[in-house]
């Protein structure tokens, strides 16, 4: 089992057609535009994918599409394939792995608070799809509405072979600190704690300015660069209060990876004044 290393940038989805479509043509140039930027692989369709609001069939079709592209020199793939119900859950991982894909991830479904019996038999069935990929837990409450138990986890890393680790993007950092679990790679979600994770034995970061910014984020991860710690402190506060899936599509526009910043409503684009702020962070 090769398991994800390093930086990790959790991609946009190009959208087309007022953010109704996909736009597969966009795929290469960003996966391109990745790996040009010294990141380790991708995670696809994840929050900054806009996994949740994309059809069954598209998610499908993105997964195949930068497995594609995917460059030969060890650039990984990995799947975000949660979802609401287990059954889609399980057909995304099962797709996943079927279709060549490096590792899969699995939020907490939003809405229904799962008990921790309900959570276990969830992601068990999700990492028995995707076997004998290397399975993540992905670890979010401010998007799923609630924390997955530590027990939950530790009761996975007993029975569930392929489970490799967990990516938390829990604030402050004091909510990640639990998930740091031995014999568990924890990847950082929030960049501006990536480096006080990885002294405390995270083993990476799941970055979404990585999709943008991923030469910072790799200096970030690999180098441990105080500067880019910095930035990337300074970009998350420079994009406090504009819609970030939006801003990430616009700057990709600048570096001439995507032709149109379209999401998928009901995600908005920016207004000219928050475009504005997001081109003077470049």
């Amino acid at each position: 089992m090769t398991k994800l290393r390093g930086a990790i940038a959790a991609a946009v989805t190009p959208l087309t057609e007022g953010g109704r479509q996909l736009d597969g043509s966009a795929v290469e140039p960003l996966v391109r535009f990745l790996a040009a930027g010294g990141v380790d692989g991708t995670l696809v369709c994840g929050t900054t994918g806009e996994g949740v609001l994309l059809r069954l069939e598209e998610r499908m079709r993105l997964t195949e599409l930068f497995v594609r592209a995917r460059p030969s020199s060890g650039f990984q793939v990995a799947v975000h394939a949660g979802a609401q119900t287990t059954d889609d859950t399980v057909a995304l991982a099962a797709h996943a792995q079927e279709h060549g894909a490096d590792a899969v991830a699995v939020i907490a479904p939003p809405y229904f608070p799962l008990d921790a019996e309900e959570l276990y038999r969830h992601l068990r069935a999700a990492a028995n799809a995707c076997d004998p990929l290397p399975f993540y837990v992905y670890e979010f409450a401010g998007r799923s509405g609630y924390a997955i138990p530590v027990p939950v986890i530790e009761r996975l890393r007993e029975d569930v072979p392929n489970l490799a680790g967990l990516k938390v993007s829990d604030m402050p950092f004091d909510a990640v600190r639990p998930y740091l679990l031995e014999g568990l790679d924890v990847f950082v979600g929030q960049e501006p704690f990536a480096l006080q994770g990885m002294d405390e034995g995270a083993v990476g970061a799941v970055s979404g300015l990585a999709t943008a910014f991923p030469s910072v984020v790799a200096r970030l991860v690999h180098e441990r660069d105080p500067g880019a710690h910095d930035r990337v402190v300074a970009l998350r506060a420079g994009l406090a209060g504009i819609p970030f899936l939006a801003a990430m599509k616009q700057i990709l526009i600048e570096e001439g990876v995507l032709l149109r910043a379209d999401v998928r409503a009901p995600l908005r684009g920016l207004t000219d004044d928050e475009r504005a702020r997001v081109l003077a962070l470049r």
